[in-house]
């Protein structure tokens, strides 16, 4: 029953009172210690602390042109731009100092060499410096319709490819008994354990090459933890899923971290590892064949209609596409950070529906979590992803 007694408004403008009385007191507390600088007798002359993060290099035909994120806690002042050792000439746009967090593009006129390194070194007004190599000379690729086309093919060998391989695989899978069914959500379980582990300590190393001020390491663990509970929720709000549901969030997690190798494979070409190139996508399609067995699991006893495949290779294969595409023309360690963060998050889901459906499935069946074919398989989906990933280290 609704209160309509005189004193009901009453009481509630109270409690907006009191809830914006702090809130009041706080802005006050603001104004007042930015105003005043009560600090300001602490400071014994020290220069401000300062911090640059280079996001991104570019060569081109006109030299170098760098884009670096200022960290520090006061507006600094780029006054001199060291290349190899020599000073040179530079513009900055926009120009001015760089507050903390602000950003700016350097442009040099500088002769670079093709395949050969090159070390910038930036000097603020306090005389503080900051250095980057560039470990081999090559030209930066730029948006072009061919360059697009070619990144495209390569992502689709990548990630589009085995993993239709993978799913071609189901109509031998479905003969599969009890036994041969644990032994392959066992195998999809290892997988996806080496995927999240491989993620989360490449998302974690690509933290620290980020500006402090995105607090690089906590970013990735909440973004994680976000994503995990996020699609727990939507997971759950049917029930637990099971078959086409279950192989459309393992294709989902799988999708993210073959975004995060396309991020990988365009940024190793964009800094110069294209003679690689072959080498790598070559490892990174045999290593993700797997992954189209893992998505073709829970689909075993069943038969979806077949345009469910193509569909399923897609959402797992095509960000691999995407990913070639932003790793070598749009970089940036933190952004690449947060999304293999994210794509940790989905695997860490997709590893607990998929161990919550085998043991629903095998306390049905009789069957041990212990039992040799569950372990055999969860080792070899370790051991295989261990071994492939040996390949496409660089």
């Amino acid at each position: 029953m609704t209160d309509t007694s005189p004193g009901a408004p009453t009481a509630g403008w109270r409690r907006f009172a009191w809830l914006l009385a702090p809130l009041l007191v706080l802005a006050v507390a603001v104004a007042w210690i930015a105003s005043v600088d009560p600090l300001r007798s602490f400071n014994n002359g020290a220069p401000p602390v300062e911090a640059i993060a280079f996001e991104r290099v570019v060569l081109d035909s006109g030299g170098i042109k760098t884009f670096i994120r200022a960290g520090g806690s006061e507006p600094m002042t780029i006054a001199q731009v060291q290349i190899d050792n020599a000073y040179w000439t530079f513009t900055m746009d926009p120009p001015g100092p760089l507050a903390r967090g602000s950003t700016a593009w350097l442009q040099v006129p500088y002769p670079w060499v093709l395949g050969e390194a090159h070390r910038i070194n930036l000097v603020t007004n306090t005389g503080a410096t900051f250095e980057h190599e560039i470990p081999v000379a090559v030209p930066t690729p730029v948006a072009t319709q061919g360059q697009l086309t070619q990144q495209a093919i390569v992502g689709a060998i990548v990630g589009i490819l085995p993993v239709a391989i993978g799913l071609m695989f189901y109509p031998a899978l479905r003969g599969m008994g009890s036994l041969g069914m644990g032994f392959l959500l066992a195998l999809t379980v290892g997988l996806l354990a080496f995927l999240l582990v491989d993620m989360t300590f490449e998302a974690l190393e690509l933290s620290l090459q980020s500006a402090a001020l995105f607090q690089g390491q906590a970013m990735v663990i909440l973004a994680a933890l976000s994503t995990f509970l996020i699609l727990m929720g939507i997971g759950r709000r049917s029930g637990q899923p099971e078959g086409l549901a279950l192989a459309f969030y393992i294709a989902f997690g799988i999708g993210l971290h073959n975004f995060g190798e396309g991020l990988a494979i365009g940024a190793a070409f964009a800094a110069g590892s294209a003679g690689l190139g072959t080498f790598l996508v070559l490892g990174f399609a045999i290593h993700n064949v797997t992954e189209g067995i893992g998505i073709a699991a829970p689909m075993v006893d069943r038969r979806p209609p077949l345009w469910t495949f193509g569909a399923l290779t897609l959402v797992a294969g095509l960000p691999a596409v995407f990913g070639m595409w932003l790793g070598s023309l749009a970089y940036g360690p933190q952004w690449s950070a947060l999304a293999l963060g994210i794509g940790a998050g989905a695997i860490l889901q997709v590893i607990v529906e998929v161990t919550s459906y085998f043991l629903r499935r095998a306390e049905r069946e009789g069957q041990s979590w212990l039992s040799a074919p569950v372990l055999s398989g969860f080792l070899i989906g370790l051991a295989f992803m261990y071994v492939t990933a040996a390949v496409i280290k660089i």
